[in-house]
């Protein structure tokens, strides 16, 4: 799919960029390089700036892999300059990457295709810090950003809302708190890898998803087949319903107490992360797919108007 038949033998990696993810996006686009490299390719490693276009049009490379992270480099900003400089990218484009990082608009999309989500609502960042806008336990989040940024579980015993910090967007999204397993699945093109059990001995914040020890992985999970099967489909649907392209990696919460009524659908992420410690990467291993392999089926799959 890349370009009009043409093969792609110089590859773009843009990493880095201004988003709160900076570091883990760096980490990502270091392992995708060298992947790529070992999978054949001349690889550019390029940190995404206000020059991205001028340093683009330069190299003018057959393929872009986007190994950005967070707001620009995953909400169809990058995406958008990216078709209209006409180079091929990888993962998803304009309209469902923005789609994806609002997550309350994700949500509508969820309930349209009749996938299960927990009740939420946006308030001003003033407000939530003056009183409970839901019950709690709830959580506190960006409405924009991604790998647990600025996340504020309240418990259910909280008398007092929480403080907010002052880089907390001046509008953020009050979640109900969904007790039980954090799951996860990948999508790759039209198919969904597994199901990842991800343990922790606390919250699954920003330092248990990046920092090594952080968080442990059962791949694949040891769940009942209702739920690694339902899992599998919803990812897959999440996938088709937001039209993302690539890999897609969407993420769950399972109160087993409830059954098959207990796993809700929390988010779709369009890029997931390339780290050591990262979960796609493990999922398309434990199917037999090596690291070089999925960047190389990336490569591929790249194109413009996705």
């Amino acid at each position: 799919m890349v370009g009009s038949g043409r093969t792609a033998s110089e590859i773009a990696v843009i990493m880095g960029g201004p988003s709160a993810e900076r570091e883990v996006s760096l980490s990502s686009g270091r392992e995708c390089a060298t992947a790529l490299r070992q999978a054949g390719y001349d690889v550019i490693e390029v940190d995404a700036g206000p020059d991205l276009a001028v340093r683009l049009t330069e190299i003018s490379p057959d393929v872009v892999f986007n190994a950005l992270h967070g707001r620009w480099g995953e909400d169809g900003c990058v995406q958008g300059l990216l078709e209209w400089l006409r180079i091929p990218y990888t993962h998803s484009g304009v309209l469902s990457s923005a789609l994806a990082m609002d997550k309350e608009r994700t949500k509508s999309a969820y309930r349209a295709a009749g996938l299960p989500v927990v009740a939420s609502v946006l308030a001003p960042r003033d407000e939530v810090r003056r009183r409970h806008v839901l019950p709690p336990p709830y959580v506190v989040k960006p409405n924009n950003e991604g790998s647990s940024v600025g996340v504020y579980l309240v418990q259910e015993a909280a008398n007092a809302p929480p403080h907010l910090s002052d880089e907390m967007p001046d509008t953020v999204m009050v979640e109900a708190y969904a007790p039980g397993r954090e799951l996860t699945t990948t999508v790759m093109g039209d198919r969904a890898l597994t199901v990842t059990d991800i343990l922790t001995d606390g919250w699954y914040d920003y330092d248990a998803k990046y920092k090594p020890g952080g968080s442990r992985h059962v791949v694949p999970a040891d769940l009942p087949q209702e739920i690694f099967d339902a899992c599998m489909d919803y990812a897959l649907r999440a996938h088709e319903v937001l039209g993302c392209r690539g890999l897609s990696r969407t993420d769950f919460r399972w109160d087993e107490t409830r059954g098959a009524d207990g796993l809700i659908l929390l988010e779709t992420n369009t890029q997931p992360g390339m780290t050591p410690t990262s979960l796609s990467p493990e999922q398309a291993a434990s199917v037999g797919i090596s690291f070089p392999e999925l960047m190389r089926w990336m490569v591929e799959d790249a194109s413009c108007d996705r």
